[in-house]
């Protein structure tokens, strides 16, 4: 029995595979991960190199883009849990990639869909359900994390049109995309933001400094630089000011995938510590499974994965646009971002010197993992999300 084998044996396939489509999906993912995105990866992050080619296959032969978009408009009319399994299995050979089908399929086109109107859907939504346009999402900024409210980046409404200034900072997909949603407001004084569409071909976008990061090295992030860019007012998404309403009804969607790219990341540092520990290294003439250390790490490990993955995907089933899950989701993205990095730091010690070198995988998933707990909003965001959920709820 395989190790993916073993982990579903474990769990429970009506969770992690609702019905027959979902795990009918969850195989080709796997198989197109293990085939396609594996044999690359270890390259396109040492040298920093987006597979453009493979991310537009996603869209041209594999149909995975517009997951949450209904059958009538193009999509595949499926939910959350379809989003999980695809970003969850992609994640366990290739976090980086995994990131960028992240930020194009759940950051844009399912945030698009559910605040676009149907012209807008008509001209933008066929483009990057094919995978001919790649997306993304602007909302960081140079000094702006957390702190929503406080950007900087504004949208001034001259009567036909509107007059964009602003830096968008550690924006994935910024070299290559084609089109992006951006929140700015009105006026810097304003506390209320809206949210527009973006092309690039606009006179006054232009891409900034691309970032030479720890992990997720090939995902390509750098700053969006807006000077003078003249919006239509056709490219306002929903009411002016409902910029808030868009971000918050997409977070669950974002965290929950954003925990799924752990788990993926985990399976895969479990699964090389397991064989190197059972089959591939003996010490003192026995197999290094047989002392207690290694035991605790590689057994805590498995059920700390095994718990979170349970979360993650119970959570994942509640959520939709209309159904709000932000104590779940906070708690899924903020237990399973530190159980990876828990399991990656730990599967390392198990491989020792072998962990720390680059002949083995952990290595770079370990450094993956720990944007995690920053992107997405970061952990101690979640703890004060979650604490708050908990008073509102006593």
């Amino acid at each position: 029995m395989s190790f993916v084998h073993l982990v579903e044996s474990v769990g429970e396939k009506e969770l992690f595979n609702p019905t027959p489509e979902h795990q009918a999906l969850r195989e080709m993912v796997r198989e197109f991960s293990t085939k396609e995105l594996e044999p690359q990866a270890k390259a396109c992050d040492e040298t920093e190199t987006f597979n453009q080619e493979l991310f537009q296959q996603l869209g041209k032969e594999l149909t995975l883009f517009g997951v949450t978009v209904p059958e009538k408009d193009g999509g595949l009319g499926m939910d959350p849990v379809a989003s999980t399994i695809i970003i969850e299995e992609m994640s366990a050979v290739d976090p980086g990639f995994a990131l960028s089908y992240l930020a194009h399929e759940v950051l844009f086109v399912n945030n698009f869909y559910i605040s676009s109107n149907l012209e807008q859907r008509k001209k933008y939504l066929a483009p990057t359900i094919n995978g001919s346009w790649i997306a993304g999402m602007a909302m960081t900024e140079p000094g702006v994390g957390t702190d929503v409210l406080g950007m900087a980046t504004t949208a001034e409404d001259c009567g036909d049109h509107f007059l964009l200034n602003g830096v968008k900072q550690f924006i994935t997909n910024a070299t290559l995309g084609s089109i992006f949603l951006v929140y700015a407001k009105l006026n810097k004084e304003s506390r209320a933001v809206s949210s527009f569409v973006v092309t690039s071909d606009l006179p006054g976008f232009s891409v900034g400094k691309k970032e030479e990061k720890m992990g997720m090295r090939s995902s390509p992030t750098a700053q969006l630089m807006f000077e003078g860019v003249q919006l239509p007012k056709e490219n306002l998404l929903g009411q002016l000011n409902e910029g808030m309403m868009h971000m918050m009804r997409n977070l669950e969607i974002e965290r929950v995938t954003l925990a799924a790219q752990s788990l993926g990341i985990a399976r895969s540092c479990l699964e090389v510590a397991a064989n190197y520990a059972i089959r591939e290294r003996s010490q003192f003439g026995k197999p290094l499974s047989s002392f207690g250390q290694i035991q605790r790490m590689v057994a805590e490990g498995f059920a700390e994965y095994q718990a979170a993955r349970t979360l993650v995907y119970t959570v994942a089933r509640q959520i939709s646009p209309l159904i709000r899950k932000s104590l779940g989701a906070a708690s899924a993205k903020l237990v399973a971002t530190r159980m990876a990095e828990k399991v990656g730091r730990e599967m390392i010690q198990v491989l020792g010197g072998y962990g720390y070198t680059r002949d083995y995988p952990i290595e770079r998933l370990y450094r993956d993992a720990i944007l995690l707990s920053i992107g997405g909003g970061t952990n101690e965001a979640m703890q004060k999300n979650i604490i708050k959920d908990i008073s509102m709820g006593l």
